[in-house]
């Protein structure tokens, strides 16, 4: 599973991370299409004495790292079982793991299916926001998200674009509920708030449980929200298809809380999700009780909507 990159990635990284100069530009001339961590950092000891003494030399070169550590590229071999292709944390910024991915099935304006996952890379001082993308669950790419909003955990993507832009549930300030737009999946430069603690079980930080699901009558967003003794409850809303923006109902009660014998554990009082699917018409909401155990429940999508119109 040696990592590969893509030069192009890299190029259009540092022009958005407006890194792009003369030094950038040298070290990836003469790169392949395609190469390896060691080609890059031949390549950057083989410029290093024309450029010592200029002053954006450093911040170049670590940006360069910056991107070649944390975006990279894993592959299977075709003949191992699914099962077999776990994958682990290999780059300092994610050396205390992978956490919070919240998959989702993408489906593009053209008709093509890719595999996403926004997820936490934790070095244990700090979080960097992730996504890995896959199409065959053989090759997986990851990639760091840029852009001035890119920041804190809880990124969940639509699952299709909104009048040609990606769209992202956030928590950019670590308590309230953003909206994110972008024409790149992985730059995300725009966002505004669009909801804030409202009921007593989420009055200090509210966040999503995943990324969206589509329905008939709205997007049904899952949220966690944070209560009384720091309990982790989980809520359901319904968003407008054509602008999620508007909220069109919130359940005014959690769907989930954590029962007594769920409140022991590593942390304590929660009940959490990354994310639910609707299948023979019920929610299916896999869930983590106190970072102990897990569980599974299901809710009927003909009382969750029915429980909707009495809460407008």
């Amino acid at each position: 599973m040696k990592a590969n990159y893509e030069k192009t990635f890299f190029l259009k990284k540092l022009e958005q991370l407006e890194m792009e100069n003369d030094i950038s530009k040298n070290i990836f001339k003469k790169l392949p299409s395609r190469f390896s961590f060691e080609e890059l950092q031949n390549r950057i000891e083989d410029i290093k004495n024309k450029y010592l003494h200029t002053h954006t030399l450093k911040d170049t070169v670590n940006t360069v790292y910056f991107l070649a550590r944390s975006n990279h590229e894993r592959h299977f071999r075709p003949e191992s079982h699914l099962s077999e292709r776990v994958l682990f944390p290999v780059s300092k910024e994610a050396i205390k793991g992978l956490e919070d991915a919240r998959f989702l099935r993408f489906c593009d304006d053209n008709g093509e299916i890719t595999y996403y996952a926004t997820y936490n890379a934790y070095n244990g001082f700090e979080i960097l926001p992730m996504l890995f993308k896959t199409t065959d669950f053989q090759s997986f790419h990851f990639c760091a998200m840029t852009g001035v909003k890119a920041k804190d955990k809880g990124m969940a993507l639509f699952p299709k674009k909104i009048d040609g832009k990606f769209f992202m549930i956030s928590r950019i300030d670590g308590e309230n509920m953003y909206l994110m737009k972008s024409n790149s999946v992985d730059f995300w430069d725009e966002a505004q708030l669009f909801q804030t603690p409202k009921y007593p079980w989420e009055f200090f930080q509210i966040g999503n449980c995943g990324s969206p699901i589509e329905t008939s009558k709205g997007w049904l967003l899952l949220t966690h929200g944070v209560g009384p003794m720091r309990s982790y409850c989980i809520g359901a809303e319904l968003l407008d298809l054509k602008n999620p923006s508007k909220i069109i109902a919130q359940l005014p009660e959690p769907i989930l809380m954590p029962l007594p014998r769920e409140r022991d554990g590593y942390v304590p009082n929660v009940v959490y999700s990354c994310g639910g699917l609707i299948h023979n018409n019920e929610l299916v909401l896999p869930y983590a009780m106190s970072d102990s155990s897990c569980g599974v429940v299901t809710i009927s999508m003909d009382e969750l909507m029915n429980a909707f119109e009495q809460s407008q």
